[in-house]
Parts: structure tokens; sequence; C-alpha cells
């Protein structure tokens, strides 16, 4: 008796215990519930890397910034060494004024190369008439004529030179401002806003050309992927509406829009033949954060917070009241622990 009373107590707290737990699982069905036309998935927050890297190689003179600092587009990162580079360029800019001055030399020249021509033509066009009245002789004429077409052969000859010469300046010119994007390449800075990930080298250490310096996140594109049913996912558009909610922080809805959606099945074969398999396709959906939304927050955000994408397929259906509440200013309350 006394073990038959014993099972009936077992029984009884069993059947309690499967009851509490099945009203917790239909409260959590109903206060999560979404009205049709509103789909969900789970995701988390995510950005786009962005490598930092050398153009040349060199080595690292100076890193300004150590992981999970926050930069801002055109801030100074890395600068690689140019000692090399900057003898290179005192070389080529030397070039430059020996090339200059050896033009002025050859201008000099042809001033006076033209001088004489100019006289040549003067002497030969006086003999010219002369010769006429007989009191220069032919020879003489001839002699005045061939000092006319030296000169002149003199003068184009140094004109060459000179656009030799002017060349060689063009080059060393061109060959300074090679230099000098090399050296300007040479500081690495941000092409975003965001944050460090990783640092890939330190200060003394060789890259090659392409060599990475460090990762960064860039906080100008955050969003969340999640993946819906091929069914819902077929009804997803382009640029519609969508919520982000953090695990972290799940009374607020942040908004987002649709930027993408895969053309391609994950996680089951891209080929089924049958409506059973067909229905358990799924597709990803990225749902992008709008910038001005993300920066008054860009010192909290964090990727790899967990949290669930909304997205509404039927844009006549309206949002549920839990996901208006809008991520409150920054200062008002904080968003997330740190990680």
């Amino acid at each position: 008796m006394g073990n038959t009373f014993v099972g009936r107590v077992l029984l009884m707290v069993a059947v309690a215990a499967v009851a509490f737990l099945g009203w917790q699982e239909w409260q959590r069905r109903h206060a999560d519930g979404l009205p049709a036309g509103i789909v969900s998935g789970n995701g988390r927050i995510e950005s786009i890397q962005v490598d930092v890297a050398a153009k040349y190689a060199g080595r690292i003179r100076e890193i300004r910034i150590k992981e999970g600092d926050l930069v801002e587009p055109g801030q100074l990162l890395v600068r690689m060494d140019t000692t090399e580079l900057e003898a290179e360029l005192a070389k080529a800019k030397a070039h430059i004024a020996e090339s200059e001055e050896s033009a002025a030399e050859v201008a000099a020249e042809i001033a006076r190369q033209e001088s004489e021509l100019l006289f040549a033509k003067q002497q030969l066009a006086r003999a010219e008439k002369l010769l006429a009245s007989k009191t220069v002789t032919r020879e003489e004429f001839e002699e005045k004529e061939s000092r006319l077409n030296v000169a002149k052969a003199s003068v184009d000859a140094v004109k060459a030179k000179l656009r030799s010469v002017k060349q060689s300046v063009e080059v060393a010119q061109a060959e300074v401002r090679r230099v000098q994007a090399e050296i300007d390449d040479s500081s690495l800075v941000s092409p975003v806003r965001g944050r460090v990930l990783y640092r890939l080298a330190e200060e003394g250490e060789v890259l090659a050309a392409g060599g990475k310096a460090l990762t960064l996140l860039n906080l100008g594109d955050v969003f969340m992927e999640i993946f819906l049913p091929g069914q819902d996912a077929a009804r997803v558009r382009i640029g519609a509406e969508a919520r982000i909610r953090l695990d972290a922080r799940p009374e607020y809805a942040g908004r987002a829009t649709v930027s993408f959606v895969s053309p391609e099945a994950q996680f089951t074969p891209k080929q089924v033949e049958t409506r059973s398999e067909r229905d358990k396709l799924m597709f990803r959906v990225k749902l992008q954060v709008p910038p001005e939304l993300v920066m008054p927050y860009i010192e909290r955000i964090k990727t790899g917070i967990r949290g669930v994408g909304y997205v509404r397929i039927d844009d006549s259906v309206p949002w549920p009241e839990s996901l208006q509440k809008p991520f409150p200013p920054p200062g008002a309350s904080e968003l997330a622990p740190a990680n």
C-alpha cells in the first residue's frame, strides 16, 4: 500500500511538471506569436570585414592603434619604413635639377645659334646683291651660302638636344611622382569608420606586397542574416521592412530593411523533386541596419550578438506593438553587456 501511495504521488508530480512545462511553452509561443504576413528567423549581428594591407613590400615602422579601437575614415593606422624611398626621392629631385640646368644651357646655346643663323642670312643677302653687280665672285657667294646652311643645321641640332633634355626633365618628374606615391601609400589609413578586429602584425615586421597588417569591422555596414523557409523567402521583396530584436534586450526592436535574398538554398540539396522536400529549403536573407541608426550607438555596437530578425512580407499587416519600441537613445540604457 505504501508503494502504491508513493507511486501515485510521483505520477501526480510528473503530470504537474508536464503541465507546467506545457503552460510555459504555450506562454512563450503566445508571447512570440506573429500575425500572418510577418516571418522571423534567428541570426546574429554581423559586419563586413576590411583588411588594411601594404601595397608594397616593406618594414612596419609604427602601428598607432590596438585591437578594439574605433577608427575613422582617413585615420592613420600603420606607417611603413620609407628610408629607402626618401633616398630615391632625393635622387630623383636632384636629377630634375640637373636636367633643368642642362635645359637652360641648351636654351642659351639655341639663342646663340639662332643669332649666328640670322647673321648668315644677312651676309648671304648682301652677297646676292653684290654678285649681281659682279662685286663678289661666285666662290665668295657660295661660301656664304654654305655658312648659312651650316648655321641652320646647328640650330636644328641644338633644338633637338633641347627636346631630349626636356624629356629627361619629364622622366625625372615622373620618377618623383612615382616615389612620392609609394611614400604616400606607405601610410596605411582606415578606409571606413569601424573597429579594429585583429592586429595581424607588429612593429619591425616585414610585410610582403599585399601583406595584411590589420582587419577592421566596417561599422557603417551592420546587418543580420537570418534563414527563412523557401515558401516565406519567395514572398520577401528586396527593400521590405524588417525589425531586429537582440537576445540581450528583447524589449526593443531596431529598424532594418531586406537588402539581399540568396538565390540558392542552404542546408539541403540544390535539386529536390518532391514538394515535402522543397518545403525544407532554407534561404539566407540579409537585414541591413541603416547607417544613421548605427552611428549613435557606434561605441556599443558589437558583432556576434544573437537575436531574431523579423520581416514583413505583407505590407498591409501592421507591426505588432512588441516590435515597435525602438532602442533608447545612447546613455539612456545599455544595449548589451560587453563581450
